[in-house]
C-alpha cells in the first residue's frame, strides 16, 4: 500500500543579494505569483508554502491547480523530497518519481548510452535492471546512432527523447508530474503521451500540477487548489473545477 502525506508543512526559501527596503518598495506581501514574501529583520524570504495537508493514499489521482506562483511546483518539490519542510512533516512509502525536469541528473559529456545507465542508477536501479531496459530504451527513443554520441551534439528534442524514453521505462508506485508531458518534436510527442499513459496508469498514487481541466478530468479523480502557498480547498476533481472558476470570476473587476 502506497501513501504520501503532509502534515502542516510550510517552506520558506531565502532571497539572497536583495536590500529589504528596496525590495519591500517595489513588491508588496499578496503579489499574485511566486508565493508570499516573509520580511524578517535581517533577511528576506519567500513563503512557498503555507501549512499545507494532504494525506494521498492508493488510487488517489490528484490535479493541483492554482495561478502560476500558487506553489504549485513548490508542492511537487516538497511531495518528491527534493525541498525538505521549514515546519511540518513528510510521510512516503513507496518507490517516488518526480518528473519535473526530464533532464535532471543527465551528463551531457557523456554518450546517450552511457547517460541511459547514469539514469538508470539514480533512478534507483541495479546494474542488471539497466542492461534489461537498454534496448527497448534505445528503439522507443529513435535516436540510433546518436546514442553513440555525446548528448552535448544533441538538439534538444533529441534530449528531451532520450530523457523521456529513460524515466518512462521504470514502473513508480508514485508519479509526480508537472504539466502533461509532451516530448521532443510533434512526431514524437503522441506515442510518449501513449507510454506516459500507461505509466499512470500502473503508478498507484498520482499527483498533476497543470492548467488544462481536460487534461486534469482525463487523469485525475481529485483536486486541490492553491493560492500563495496556502491550500485553499481539496476535494473531488469536478468538485474544484467548479469552485476554481467560481473563484476566478470573483476576482475579476
Amino acid at each position: 500500500m502506497s501513501m504520501l502525506e503532509l502534515k502542516n508543512v510550510s517552506l520558506e526559501l531565502p532571497v539572497y543579494d536583495t536590500v529589504g527596503r528596496s525590495l519591500r518598495s517595489t513588491i508588496t506581501r499578496n503579489i499574485p505569483v511566486g508565493g508570499r514574501i516573509e520580511y524578517k529583520r535581517r533577511s528576506t524570504s519567500i513563503r512557498a508554502l503555507d501549512d499545507v495537508s494532504l494525506n494521498l493514499k492508493t488510487g488517489d489521482r490528484v490535479a493541483l491547480f492554482g495561478h502560476n506562483g500558487a506553489g504549485k511546483t513548490s508542492l511537487l518539490k516538497v511531495l518528491a523530497g527534493f525541498y525538505e519542510p521549514t515546519i511540518g512533516q513528510r510521510r512516503v512509502e513507496g518507490k517516488v518519481a518526480a518528473l519535473l525536469n526530464l533532464a535532471a541528473g543527465m551528463d551531457f559529456n557523456l554518450s546517450g548510452s552511457e547517460n541511459i545507465m547514469l539514469c538508470g542508477r539514480l533512478y534507483g536501479l541495479s546494474r542488471g535492471e539497466i542492461a534489461d531496459r537498454i534496448e527497448s530504451i534505445a528503439e522507443f527513443s529513435e535516436l540510433g546512432s546518436y546514442l553513440d554520441l555525446p548528448v552535448r551534439l544533441y538538439s534538444q528534442g533529441m534530449v528531451l527523447r532520450l530523457a523521456f524514453s529513460i524515466c518512462s521505462s521504470i514502473q513508480f508506485d508514485i508519479l509526480l508530474l508537472d504539466e502533461w508531458v509532451g516530448a521532443g518534436d510533434q512526431s514524437f510527442i503522441e506515442k510518449a503521451q501513449e507510454r506516459m499513459s500507461e505509466v499512470v496508469f500502473q503508478s498507484a498514487i498520482l499527483v498533476l500540477a497543470t492548467h488544462s481541466i481536460g487534461v486534469a478530468k482525463q487523469l485525475c479523480n481529485k483536486a486541490v487548489y492553491l493560492e500563495h502557498g496556502k491550500l485553499i480547498k481539496q476535494g473531488d476533481i469536478n468538485m474544484i473545477v467548479e469552485f476554481q472558476e467560481e473563484r476566478m470570476h470573483a476576482v475579476k473587476p
